[in-house]
């Protein structure tokens, strides 16, 4: 399987992008989504984020999923404000 190549900024001196954990926020109506830890090619000279395609394939599927949690939350009026949901892998067998 080939490697593919390092993403780069756009400087002229093509500056390659790090590979590190970033966090996704997406805000609509009202209720805020973050979701930490996203692996992300973050460009170091200006913060840049680019998400592979496989991430932001991902990302709109769980913040989909949590917005519309939060929308029947507030439509109830509930009095939770805010939630932390965590996903860890499964234990081993």
């Amino acid at each position: 399987m080939a490697e593919k190549p390092i993403p780069t900024c756009g400087d002229e001196k093509q500056t390659p992008k790090e590979w590190k954990a970033v966090t996704f926020e997406y805000a609509k109506d009202g209720i805020s989504v973050q979701v930490p830890n996203v692996y992300a090619w973050v460009s170091p000279l200006d913060g840049d984020i680019s998400f592979t395609p496989d991430t932001v394939d991902e990302l709109i599927a769980t913040v989909r999923e949590l917005f519309e949690t939060a929308k029947r939350a507030q439509q109830r009026r509930n009095l939770f404000t805010e939630y932390v949901v965590s996903v860890g892998l499964p234990e081993p067998a």
